[in-house]
C-alpha cells in the first residue's frame, strides 16, 4: 500500500475531528457567543448538510483538475476556515465556517477516495478505502476525546486551532506524495459518470450503506445517555467507552480492507446478521454493565467492518465514475450520520427512553437486509428471464 495513502488517512483524521468534536464543545461555544443550546447545537447539523450538498457538487466542479490541486485546495480552505472560526466572535461567521468546512471536507474525502483507490491498485481498493476510514475511526478514538479536553482545559477556540495545526503536516503531505498529474483527457465527464451512478447495483449499494450508517449514528450519538441511564455507568467512563466504540471501529475497518477486496459477499452475508444480531442483544441486556461494555466494541466493530465494505462496493460497481462515486459514498455516509440521530431523537423525545435508539438502529438494519435480499431476488429474477429469452431465441 503506497504511504501516501497513509497521508491521505491523515487528514481524514483531522477532518473526523472536526466534524465530530462539537459534541463535547456545544455548551461552552453557547456560552461564549451568548446564544442558546440549541442554536449551537446547528452547527453540528450544518456541517452535516454542507457535507451532503457538497460532496458532489464540488467533486464536479473540480472534475477537471488534478487531483493534487484538488486536495490542496480543499484542504488549505478547510485550514482556513478553522482559523477563522476560532478567532471570530460572530455566531453567524462560526456558522458560515463550518459549512464551508463540510464542503472543503465533502470536496477531499471524495477525491482522496478516488486518489487512494487509483494508487492501490484495480483490486485493492478495499484496503485503500479502510485506511482514509480508518482515519475517520481513530478521531472518534483520539481526535473527539482530545478536541473536549483542549475545550474543557482551555477554550472551545484552542480545539478549532489544534485542528488548523494538524492539517499543516497533510498540506505538505499532499505535495510531496501525491503526484501531480494532469487531468486525464478521456477521462468520463460528469454526465457520463452520472449515468453510471444511476445503475441499481450502485443505488442499492448506496442505500445500503446510508442505513446501515444510519443504524451506527443513531446509538453512537446517545451513546453516553445509554451507559450513564440504562448501564448504570458513571459520568466517568463516558469517554472510556466512546474510545472503546471508537477501537472497535478501527479494529472493524482494519478487518473488512483485509477482505472486501476478494471476499465481500462473505463479509457482508455473514456482517450484516450479526450486526442486525448485536444491535438486538444490545437493546436487552443494555441493563447489564459487563455486556454493554462488550457491545460497545463488538457493534463498532461491525457497523463499520460492514459500512465500509459496503462503500467499497459502491467503488466497484462505479468504476466509470472514478471521481463522483466517492463524492457519492460520502453522501450516503453523511445521510446516514444525519437520518439516524434524527430517528433516535424522536423515540428519546416521546418518552421511550434511552434503549430506544438501540431499537431503530436493528430496525435500520433489518431494513438494509430486506433491502438487499430483494436487490438480489430482483437480479436473478432478471437474469433468469434474459436467459429464457436467449433460449428461445
Amino acid at each position: 500500500m503506497p504511504f501516501a495513502i497513509y497521508l491521505l488517512g491523515l487528514a481524514v483524521f483531522t477532518q473526523g475531528t472536526s466534524e465530530f468534536m462539537l459534541s463535547g464543545l456545544v455548551p461552552d461555544i453557547a456560552s461564549d457567543l451568548n446564544v442558546s443550546v440549541p442554536a449551537a447545537g446547528a452547527l453540528t447539523s450544518a456541517f452535516a448538510a454542507g457535507m451532503i450538498v457538497g460532496a458532489p457538487l464540488v467533486a464536479i466542479l473540480s472534475l477537471r483538475w488534478p487531483r493534487r490541486r484538488a486536495l490542496l485546495v480543499f484542504l488549505i480552505t478547510f485550514m482556513l476556515v478553522h482559523v477563522a472560526g476560532a478567532v471570530t466572535t460572530s455566531f453567524g461567521v462560526l456558522l458560515a465556517t463550518r459549512v464551508l468546512g463540510a464542503l472543503a471536507t465533502a470536496g477531499f474525502l471524495a477525491v482522496a477516495v478516488a486518489t487512494a483507490a487509483g494508487m492501490a491498485g484495480p483490486d485493492a481498493k478495499g484496503r485503500a478505502t479502510s485506511v482514509l476510514l480508518g482515519g475517520v475511526t481513530l478521531a472518534c478514538v483520539a481526535g473527539v476525546p482530545a478536541g473536549a479536553v483542549l475545550g474543557q482545559l482551555w477554550s472551545w477556540r484552542v480545539a478549532f486551532w489544534a485542528v488548523a495545526v494538524l492539517s499543516v503536516p497533510a498540506v505538505f503531505a499532499v505535495l510531496r506524495s501525491v503526484p501531480a498529474t494532469a487531468p486525464d483527457p478521456a477521462a468520463p465527464s460528469a454526465r457520463r459518470e452520472l449515468r453510471a451512478l444511476r445503475r441499481p447495483r450502485v443505488l442499492v449499494t448506496l442505500c445500503l450503506a446510508a442505513l446501515v450508517n444510519g443504524a451506527t449514528f443513531c446509538s453512537f450519538t446517545y451513546l453516553a445517555l445509554l451507559v450513564t441511564d440504562v448501564s448504570g455507568y458513571g459520568q466517568g467512563w463516558v469517554p472510556a467507552l466512546l474510545a472503546i466504540f471508537g477501537l472497535g471501529s478501527f479494529v472493524g475497518v482494519t478487518v473488512a480492507g483485509r477482505m472486501s477486496d476478494a471476499r465481500p459477499m462473505r463479509l457482508l452475508v455473514t456482517g450484516g446478521p450479526a450486526l442486525l444480531i448485536g444491535w438486538l442483544l444490545f437493546t436487552i441486556t443494555a441493563g447489564n454493565p459487563v455486556a454493554a461494555f462488550l457491545l460497545v466494541f463488538v457493534q463498532g466493530a461491525l457497523s463499520f467492518a460492514v459500512g465500509s465494505t459496503l462503500i467499497t462496493q459502491v467503488l466497484y460497481a462505479a468504476v466509470e465514475a472514478p471521481s463522483l462515486g466517492g463524492s457519492f459514498a460520502t453522501v450516503a455516509l453523511n445521510v446516514g450520520a444525519t437520518v439516524g440521530p434524527l430517528l433516535g431523537g424522536v423515540t428519546i423525545g416521546a418518552g421511550l427512553g434511552y434503549r430506544s435508539p438501540l431499537w431503530v438502529s436493528a430496525l435500520l438494519v433489518a431494513l438494509a437486509i430486506v433491502a438487499a435480499g430483494l436487490a438480489q431476488a430482483a437480479r436473478q429474477r432478471t437474469g433468469t428471464e434474459s436467459r429464457r429469452k436467449v433460449t428461445a431465441s
